[in-house]
């Protein structure tokens, strides 16, 4: 049994050795078929996807996400508590600007109208009468005094003649002074325009009018029209339903123009301008639209600490709805004609930056850069590389100064 275990490791290793033995004659047959045609292995040329590098704007991507948001929403609220007798909508209804919408009972205020209509009317009839009164008044005031005045001068004639008594002058001149004082007050009252109780009877008409101007205001308001076009969006309310005053009813959807509303960091915030163009992805319809950045928020938003900017999109279709989620990315030069690379053509060796030159021969110059600015994909090459200069941008494990590549793949 000893024997057949020694016998059968013995072949074990001659085995072994034999398939050796295969790996080195093919080895060296390929190396001396390489001898012949002048080429090691090692000299083989290593091929290398290759690009030229022009001065551009260097462009950073921002994703964003937002909310869809209509051209308008409007809601409609009772301004006083009061009982809906009449709705003329419902949702998803287009409505235009001034249409009634729904109504509320105007019963009570009708009451109140027609009261005040009544106490007006009075006023104004007490008003004329009291005129009428101290026209009348006024004239005879008139009068008295110049028959006063003519019985006055009368009494002088006869007292100078001894016809009558020095204390029947005086009595007709203290009827004279007595006459021309009624008749001052009287003036003085017309001078003011109209008399007391005349005043009194137009305040109290001017009042009641006062109650019925806002009286008919407040039953305009009982009826809540359409400030705008647009789409019934919400409503919350039936007839015969009580509302309280500034209760929200209805709303209006004008989706006329669409926009979206996306956050944006303080840290992004200073790279965006108005008027760039973006394409806007609604995931839920599954559609892009193209669009342009309108409005950038002056102010950071204390709860949520960033800042919205508004986009709008260019052609809209029926099927976005207020609310949904969409994304975009916003491209943002954060240098403007400048040298960069795809961030794969850098290697760093012993803390140096190094990219690898292609020449007009297809040879290789290592060469140490300085890198600026990065962005997703690329980074800025500020010394160390020309415009119009070829790099490569694969294999570089293999690549050294002055061996020869095969350009495989050339992006200009």
């Amino acid at each position: 049994m000893r024997q057949g275990l020694l016998s059968n490791k013995r072949k074990l290793i001659i085995f072994s050795i034999a398939i050796l033995a295969l790996l080195f004659f093919a080895y060296r047959g390929i190396y001396a078929k390489n001898i012949v045609k002048g080429q090691r292995p090692e000299d083989t040329k290593p091929a290398v996807d290759v690009i030229t590098v022009q001065r551009k704007d260097m462009i950073r991507k921002i994703d964003l996400t937002g909310q869809t948001v209509p051209e308008s929403q409007v809601d409609i609220a009772a301004k006083y508590t009061g009982k809906v007798t009449q709705i003329n909508v419902e949702l998803g209804q287009q409505v235009s600007p001034g249409q009634i919408l729904l109504s509320q009972d105007s019963s009570d205020v009708d009451i109140s109208i027609s009261q005040n209509t009544a106490s007006y009317r009075q006023a104004s009839a007490d008003a004329i009468e009291s005129n009428a009164t101290f026209e009348a008044n006024y004239q005879k005031a008139q009068s008295d005094y110049q028959h006063s005045v003519t019985n006055y001068d009368r009494y002088k004639t006869l007292y100078s003649q001894g016809a009558i008594s020095k204390e029947a002058l005086d009595n007709a001149e203290q009827q004279m002074a007595s006459s021309q004082a009624a008749l001052d007050t009287w003036s003085k009252q017309l001078s003011a325009g109209s008399a007391a109780s005349v005043q009194s009877k137009l305040a109290s008409r001017d009042k009641a009018q006062s109650a019925i101007d806002a009286l008919q205001n407040q039953k305009s308001d009982l009826i809540l029209r359409a400030p705008r076009a647009g789409v019934i969006g919400f409503r919350q309310v039936e007839v015969g339903n009580i509302v309280s005053a500034g209760q929200k009813v209805l709303s209006i959807v004008d989706n006329s123009n669409i926009y979206v509303d996306c956050s944006v960091s303080e840290q992004d915030i200073g790279q965006i301008a108005l008027g760039v163009p973006t394409t806007i992805s609604i995931e839920s319809l599954g559609k892009s639209y193209t669009g342009k950045i309108i409005y950038i928020s002056p102010a950071m938003d204390s709860k949520t600490q960033t800042f919205t900017i508004r986009i709008a999109l260019d052609k809209p279709d029926d099927s976005i709805r207020s609310g949904m989620f969409a994304r975009t990315t916003v491209n943002v030069a954060i240098r403007p004609q400048t040298l960069f690379v795809p961030k794969e053509a850098v290697i760093s060796l012993n803390g140096k930056d190094r990219i690898f030159i292609v020449n007009g021969n297809n040879q290789i110059e290592e060469r140490i850069v300085e890198l600026g600015l990065r962005n997703d994909k690329s980074v800025e090459i500020l010394s160390g590389l020309k415009d119009g200069e070829q790099i490569a941008l694969s294999n570089l494990s293999r690549l050294k100064t002055g061996i020869t590549i095969t350009p495989n793949n050339i992006i200009e």
